[in-house]
């Protein structure tokens, strides 16, 4: 059976952290370092993580202009990740330049922040709704031959009927209240 669960390391705690990684790596595809983690405990931390468990999926969303992408993309390329993700909303060029620079990492673009709902979809992304937008930001990291989205469980089956098989698919999870007992 292929391991298709990849753990969120979000606790604030790096022993309790680490502890965790130690228990269920051999349970998990890997493991999430966000940004909260990523602010908090840096490289060092990352290094640590990667020790125990390489298949690192390291979520900082990047958005910003395409040079900028480019060379963060390089420098987390350093760091050795199996995924990293960008915001579909950065435009062509940025995606052009993440997937130009991803030498080993596989580039996941996030589509809609799980946050937002219809209202907010509505009044930022002018009146188109989500399934819509959804389907542009498909079609646009296939065009731009990224290696997967980053969604709702909701958005599946709007991304599977474009892109089949073409684009990994990555959905957030729920992460159990009592989630140090493992």
């Amino acid at each position: 059976m292929t391991k298709k669960v990849i753990i969120a390391l979000d606790n604030k705690n790096l022993k309790e952290i680490i502890n965790l990684v130690k228990k269920t790596r051999s349970h998990a595809f890997g493991f999430k370092i966000g940004k909260e983690f990523f602010y908090n405990y840096g490289i060092e931390g990352y290094k640590k993580i990667y020790k125990l468990s390489s298949n690192i999926f390291l979520d900082l969303k990047l958005h910003d202009i395409p040079n900028t992408v480019k060379k963060g993309i390089l420098a987390i390329s350093k760091l050795n990740p199996y995924f990293t993700t960008i915001h579909l909303s950065g435009g062509d060029e940025m995606q052009i330049q993440a997937n130009l620079s991803k030498k080993n990492i596989k580039i996941l673009g996030v589509s809609i922040l799980t946050s937002l709902n219809s209202e907010q979809t509505h009044k930022f992304y002018f009146n188109k709704d989500i399934k819509k937008i959804v389907s542009n930001y498909t079609n646009y990291a296939l065009n731009h031959n990224l290696d997967g989205i980053v969604c709702s469980p909701a958005e599946i089956k709007i991304i599977k009927d474009i892109a089949g098989d073409k684009l990994l698919i990555v959905t957030p999870g729920i992460r159990p209240e009592n989630w140090l007992l493992f």
